[in-house]
């Protein structure tokens, strides 16, 4: 490269109060219109080097040496002021969470029309010109309501897209996007980094992209950096990098990602093991003072059966109804019509039989699991209504049940707090698990965790099902995660099944032009014999 935008030398951090160190020595350069990536797995020092590159790190955290040069300045030596003239105006930062990044005291034109005050001379009437085309720019349906709307009255993908929008607006030389796709659905995840890069190329600006999902940096980055426990174990072309992979974290890593799992035979001549048949859900709509609100259906008339042993992968974008089939099925959300029949009768004719063998792992555990009990308490709990099962024995299975997710007696007198998330969402589904149900339900059991964490967790559970042969309904918008553990596919929309078969099938030979367009936000991966993988999108020519 003949020149560059920003320069990292030997930049070390460490915890002020123990002089701990988070991140070693860690040096790379970003070229002007550059889409760089720096990869790793929670606590690998990745969020916290990039926070010390606009001196925005926690009061706890030091920078012990090193230096970084922006355009040839010291960003490091400089003072408050400077800082503030260089943040926003010059580098911009989207965060993982619009939702804590924006205030939701403030209307969408107010947070928007911040920056431009702070670092332009822009009229009030040019700043609401420039806001109201980057509004449609980002895709934004209805850029003058937006100006009047609140963060709370937008999806996800949309808040993301306003946070963009902001971040966009002062044309910055170089984007940090510090994981901007994490909570967001395939489908939405795509269009928004596609949105990114076509804003940055546009403008000329360099992107820094911060992220655990591998395949998605490599999609759109020419160079990455692998980070491990705060230093850097190897940097490269992209894809050098992933097809050739020359540090061991580099080859675990790209291991753990998910790959098409065995076809299993399931026995579909015998009478389903849950049936749902026409269910109806309706959402009673926000009353008034003067009048009722209008319902709102969520699902029109779904019908889905998952037989014995099976797992059934339900896939869909956000708002797509998955999550309220699964929480209907369960019996945590009540349905407006239809019929839900479990081993061949009607749900309700003994709900108590069907409590006891339908058991639902949640995707968030920490908000699942009672913070006051302990983890042996936790387990314990779910095994309260199991008849013939005395305190020993209740104890004696819980004990068994956290041996079994790979948590033995040590975590037993622990609380959730002091916990890894992969390790809690263990947690979860030994509770899941304690009764020896005959259906589960998963409701994205691991969309928050880290690829290697993920990796396990999902072994875990298909190590369960062969060993206990549940059933189980897995929700997911992960279709990388589905490829994996899926006997069979169903494909929601707008509140209806649109697609369903077995996993081939659907996989590679969709119908629907929404479940292509699913499949597509996706890679089909292939490892090769040196560890590392190559990636080819899914129906692209």
């Amino acid at each position: 490269m003949t020149d560059t935008l920003l320069t990292v030398r030997d930049l070390s951090l460490a915890v002020a109060h123990n002089h701990r160190k988070v991140v070693k020595a860690v040096s790379f350069d970003i070229a002007p219109g550059e889409i760089f990536g720096i990869v790793g797995e929670s606590g690998s020092g990745k969020t916290l080097a990039t926070r010390a590159l606009i001196s925005l790190l926690p009061p706890a955290i030091k920078v012990t040496g090193g230096s970084v040069l922006y355009k040839g300045r010291d960003v490091l030596a400089m003072k408050n002021r400077e800082l503030r003239s260089l943040r926003g105006a010059e580098i911009g930062v989207v965060f993982q969470e619009p939702m804590t990044s924006l205030n939701p005291s403030m209307t969408i034109g107010r947070q928007l029309e911040e920056g431009l005050i702070l670092h332009t001379k822009a009229s009030p009437e040019e700043r609401r010109a420039r806001i109201l085309d980057m509004l449609k720019r980002v895709g934004i349906r209805d850029p003058e309501g937006a100006l009047t709307a609140y963060p709370h009255e937008f999806s996800g993908g949309m808040r993301q897209r306003i946070m963009l929008a902001s971040v966009m607006l002062l044309k910055p030389a170089l984007l940090i996007a510090d994981e901007p796709t994490t909570a967001l659905d395939a489908v939405i995840q795509r269009d928004v980094m596609e949105l990114m890069v076509e804003l940055t190329r546009a403008e000329g600006t360099a992107v820094l992209l911060i992220s655990h999902d591998l395949p998605m940096v490599a999609r759109y980055t020419s160079r990455i950096v692998v980070m491990e426990q705060g230093a850097i174990v190897e940097q490269g072309r992209t894809e050098d990098l992933l097809e050739a992979p020359q540090h061991a974290y580099t080859k675990k890593l790209l291991s753990s990602l998910p790959f098409r799992g065995e076809v299993r035979a399931i026995d579909m001549a015998k009478a389903p093991m849950v049936s749902a048949r026409d269910i109806v859900v309706d959402y009673a709509g926000r009353k008034s003072l003067l009048r009722k609100g209008k319902a709102k259906r969520a699902l029109h008339g779904v019908s889905i059966d998952i037989h014995e042993g099976e797992v059934v992968a339900l896939v869909g974008g956000s708002g797509s109804g998955k999550t309220t089939l699964g929480r209907t099925i369960a019996g945590l959300v009540k349905e407006s019509g239809g019929e839900i029949r479990f081993q061949g009768r009607a749900r309700d004719a003994d709900w108590t039989d069907y409590r006891l063998n339908c058991q639902m792992v949640f995707q968030d555990p920490y908000s699942s699991l009672d913070p006051r009990m302990t983890i042996l308490a936790l387990v314990e709990e779910a095994l309260r209504l199991v008849p013939d099962l005395d305190a020993a024995a209740k104890r004696k299975r819980a004990l068994e049940t956290l041996e079994e997710v790979g948590l033995g007696a040590d975590y037993a007198e622990r609380y959730p707090h002091e916990l890894s998330g992969g390790q809690r969402q263990r947690v979860a589904i030994a509770r899941a698990i304690a009764r020896r149900p005959r259906f589960l339900i998963a409701d994205e059991p691991v969309s928050a965790l880290d690829v290697t964490v993920r990796a396990q967790v999902l072994d875990l559970f298909s190590d369960l099902q062969r060993r206990y042969g549940f059933s189980c309904l897995f929700i997911s918008h992960d279709l990388g995660v589905v490829e994996q553990v899926a006997d069979r596919v169903v494909v929601m929309q707008d509140g209806r099944i649109i697609e369903q078969g077995d996993r081939d099938t659907i996989f590679d030979s969709p119908k629907e032009a929404y479940t292509r367009r699913l499949l597509s936000a996706i890679p089909a991966l292939d490892q090769n014999e040196r560890g590392g993988v190559t990636l080819k999108w899914r129906l692209e020519n």
